[in-house]
């Protein structure tokens, strides 16, 4: 079993398939997983063929990963196959609300997690892709996801081709908290980011985009509140359009 501490995101893939047997049986192993009310509240979509990949990679900025991947999974918080079950067995659902998508979204999230540990197991590499949540009417779109599914992961798979530099990682002090949650100060958070901030990758990251800090990488050129905000919108429109909210 590949040790956790030297998990690495996988962006560059070998020329060689992904076996449908071998991933149908991790995604199988992976049902194993915790589950509320044993109801797997998750849907995956298995992409392989270019012309699909295409159609979903404007989705994810154009990452040049999900059309090279040979496999793209979009996993997804699904409560309309539990409430097709519940008409279909005389009861009536009440699951188009946003607690039922919370709920499911934590279900796929966890079903996600144990099948990138099972697939590093195998060998294979996978890159999680944030941007499933950025505009996933283009995705709803793209896949024909019916109401009461939402996607809210994306996996490309495949055998790597490369192994990049491991991550940098805040220590443990930094997030766990021993009976209440103890607030930050300004002495802790120098201490908890000192590491971070002075990787010489990080440091030339700042120079290069003319900042001062590491954090305004973060705040004026990653994750803008102008964008949180346009793509936060297009979330709450998409949880609508699929009958959660």
């Amino acid at each position: 079993m590949k040790n956790l501490l030297s998990r690495r995101s996988i962006r560059k893939y070998a020329d060689r398939p992904v076996d449908e047997m071998l991933l149908n049986r991790l995604m199988t192993e992976a049902a194993r997983t915790q589950t509320m009310g044993n109801l797997q509240l998750y849907s995956v979509v298995v992409t392989r063929s270019d012309e699909m990949k295409a159609k979903l990679a404007p989705a994810h900025f154009n990452q040049p990963m999900v059309t090279a991947a040979p496999v793209v999974l979009t996993i997804c918080a699904d409560f309309n196959r539990t409430s097709q079950w519940a008409r279909c067995r005389k009861a009536e659902p009440g699951y188009n609300n946003f607690l039922s998508f919370q709920n499911a979204a934590i279900d796929a999230l966890l079903y996600t997690q144990t099948l990138c540990n099972l697939m590093d197991e195998e060998g294979l590499g996978y890159c999680y892709l944030g941007t499933t949540v950025y505009m996933p009417q283009m995705i709803i779109d793209t896949l024909q996801l019916p109401q009461l599914v939402m996607p809210v992961a994306t996996l490309t798979v495949g055998w790597p081709a490369e192994e990049p530099a491991l991550s940098d990682r805040l220590p443990l002090e930094s997030f766990v908290h021993q009976e209440t949650y103890s607030d930050y100060t300004p002495a802790a958070i120098d201490a908890y980011y000192r590491e971070k901030e002075a990787l010489p990758e990080n440091q030339h990251f700042v120079e290069l985009n003319h900042k001062e800090t590491l954090a305004q990488i973060f705040t004026d050129i990653r994750y803008t509140r102008k964008d949180n905000e346009a793509m936060s919108a297009g979330l709450m429109e998409a949880l609508k359009h699929q009958g959660f909210l």
